[in-house]
């Protein structure tokens, strides 16, 4: 039981950390990549920034997802086992 709990505290870790760099990736609501350099935006890249947020958004719902019901297994386990 103590080599479960390891391996999903790990996991755990491993979804923090893409959570926190899934969300700071995207780019904010009123502005595109190019705001932060200063360059002016094309059509190309303004699809190209929506695709990549697009994909972000939907890596940052799994991962999201998949924390939340990892912190839930861990406090199971630790009401259960006392862990």
């Amino acid at each position: 039981m103590e080599l479960f709990r390891i391996i999903l505290a790990i996991v755990e870790l491993i979804c923090c950390i893409a959570l926190v760099l899934s969300v700071l990736f995207q780019s904010g609501s009123k502005q595109g990549l190019g705001a932060i350099g200063g360059a002016s935006e094309s059509f190309v890249s303004r699809t190209k920034v929506k695709d990549l947020d697009g994909k972000l958004r939907k890596i940052t719902i799994v991962v999201s997802i998949v924390f939340i019901l990892v912190c839930i297994a861990l406090n199971i386990l630790a009401l259960a086992f006392g862990l």
